[in-house]
């Protein structure tokens, strides 16, 4: 009796990626995060990087859920030109007691905003914004992910600040920096706490990889 090895009708790894939909577009990422850069080129989209600056003032009585959303849908707004298929803007904000925690302007502000989150949970919020460049399509998701710390000394906290990985995180910390040494739990998207839902994110652009060819599909019909 002969025994052959199983082989997956994907093919390899690289062959199965080469067939996903968003395969050959052109996505631009309306950001300068390093860490959403990796994680899209950790699923195979080496996108172009387009950074743009806008005021990321909170507005009175604006939700968490509202604010993050229209933060990403701002940045994708500043980078229609042509030149690729899709544009990906994202901002990643945390909430505790329903206040905003954006990124610490000093590191005393960094000790205040980690001795809040000490041993409790706290909520992560991602909303990422796509849009269809060519005929502006646009489309906008929120994920919320619940994070607990541990309960942090005094000391560990001023450690962690003099680190400097705080400063130019929101909420004051990095999940996949040192920052994870706090970190008891996390229930959702562990990508979303970096600051990219990879699975959400995927998702929509398949979404809108498949209306498009729905649509050509049909008009040559």
């Amino acid at each position: 009796m002969s025994h052959r090895a199983h082989t997956s009708n994907l093919g390899t790894p690289l062959e199965a990626v080469s067939r996903l939909p968003w395969q050959g577009k052109k996505v631009r990422l309306v950001s300068n995060s390093p860490r959403r850069l990796a994680l899209l080129r950790q699923v195979g989209i080496d996108p172009e990087v387009c950074p743009v600056t806008i005021d990321e003032e909170p507005r009175p009585d604006e939700t968490p859920e509202h604010y993050v959303a229209r933060l990403a849908q701002e940045k994708v707004e500043r980078a229609l030109q042509p030149g690729a298929d899709f544009a990906l803007g994202a901002d990643t904000t945390v909430v505790v007691d329903a206040t905003i925690l954006g990124k610490p302007v000093d590191p005393e502000q960094a000790r205040s905003m980690l001795a809040r989150l000490s041993g409790r949970s706290h909520r992560v919020l991602t909303a990422i914004a796509l849009c269809r460049l060519h005929d502006r399509l646009l489309r906008t998701r929120v994920v919320a992910t619940t994070v607990w710390f541990k309960t942090l000394t005094p000391e560990e906290i001023a450690t962690y600040v003099a680190s400097g990985e705080p400063m130019d995180k929101a909420g004051a910390y990095a999940l996949q920096g040192i920052g994870a040494f706090m970190v008891e739990r996390i229930e959702g998207s562990c990508s979303g706490v970096i600051g990219l839902p990879l699975m959400e994110t995927l998702d929509l652009l398949a979404t809108l990889c498949t209306m498009e060819e729905k649509n050509l599909t049909q008009g040559a019909v």
